[in-house]
């Protein structure tokens, strides 16, 4: 199935968790954040939330400094 991810189509596994985009796409979860259809997702609802078709994930890197 076909989504959207940081504003580009991507192709995706059908019934695929948000979880296992993150790992698919080798990104560690702790330095990330997750929004789907605009709405943040929360780490641990990660695994239980499933993609659909067109869905509009965004995913921000956290990026340390000072």
């Amino acid at each position: 199935m076909r989504i959207q991810l940081n504003g580009e189509g991507k192709d995706v596994g059908d019934n695929i968790s948000l979880a296992t985009l993150v790992a698919d796409l080798k990104l560690k979860p702790e330095q990330i954040a997750v929004e789907v259809n605009q709405t943040v997702v929360r780490r641990k609802e990660w695994e239980k939330t499933r993609l659909r078709v067109e869905d509009k994930v965004e995913i921000v890197h956290f990026v340390g400094g000072g």
